[in-house]
């Protein structure tokens, strides 16, 4: 039954404006933080990892949660138009199968944006001049950034589906991105969806913030709650509160 909500989603995917983000948005950030790179040579001296302390410090920071709200928000658009919130409710499936599978595909889009960026990153890289490839130890940021968007996706979802305007979940996502950047400043990242991005593709970092047992442990507990959190209030309001059409 999963796996027929889920060729349902897809198909409400297929040529739709959120391929264009995500080949277009992306970009911005990697522009930005090549050039930040290129204009302090003087002071960045540590090559690949010099250059992702830039590029992450736009995409983390300001870029990828907003776009995930783009993803989701979309997402919930046809449901929120005419009546078919009511077609949607009455399907023949669980709530729990029809929701997992929105899930499922914004987490297609988001890997295939993070293929992206790590493309992006190589790109100007090279274009900067940098010898070789980047060190494995990015593509294991890269993952954990990744798993950090199940959390963020989770909650955008859930933003999308209660709020029928298209772009207030995703200036919310804006302000969360924003915010994160200051509770990941006072140590406080674990506790706040936005930052755990942040954390975990090690933005604007030399040094891997995650590198001790407790940091990891603390991390991966926070994207494990949070994504509980916000995925069963979001089943318990469509089987108990249901979202007026």
């Amino acid at each position: 039954m999963l796996y027929r909500c889920i060729q349902a989603e897809n198909l409400k995917l297929k040529h739709s404006v959120i391929y264009l983000a995500f080949l277009v948005i992306p970009i911005i950030p990697a522009i930005m933080g090549t050039f930040n790179y290129m204009q302090n040579l003087e002071l960045l001296k540590s090559g690949w990892y010099s250059l992702w302390t830039q590029i992450t410090l736009f995409y983390a920071s300001f870029f990828y949660a907003p776009l995930i709200g783009i993803y989701c928000s979309y997402t919930w658009r046809l449901e929120h138009t005419h009546n078919n919130w009511n077609t949607f409710m009455s399907m023949p499936v669980s709530i729990v199968s029809s929701y997992l599978a929105k899930l499922v595909c914004i987490m297609k889009v988001t890997v295939l944006t993070q293929l992206w960026i790590s493309i992006l990153f190589f790109i100007g890289g090279k274009m900067c001049g940098l010898p070789g490839i980047f060190s494995p130890e990015i593509i294991l940021w890269l993952l954990r950034g990744t798993l950090a968007a199940v959390t963020i996706a989770s909650l955008q979802l859930l933003l999308s589906m209660l709020i029928r305007n298209f772009a207030i979940p995703i200036g919310i996502a804006l302000f969360g991105s924003i915010a994160g950047m200051f509770m990941t400043n006072a140590d406080l990242g674990n506790f706040w969806p936005y930052s755990l991005m942040m954390l975990g593709m090690n933005s604007n970092q030399n040094e891997d913030v995650l590198s001790s047992f407790a940091g990891t442990a603390s991390f991966f507990a926070s994207v494990i709650l949070f994504f509980l959190l916000f995925f069963g209030c979001a089943v318990w309001w469509l089987r108990t509160k249901d979202v007026r059409s």
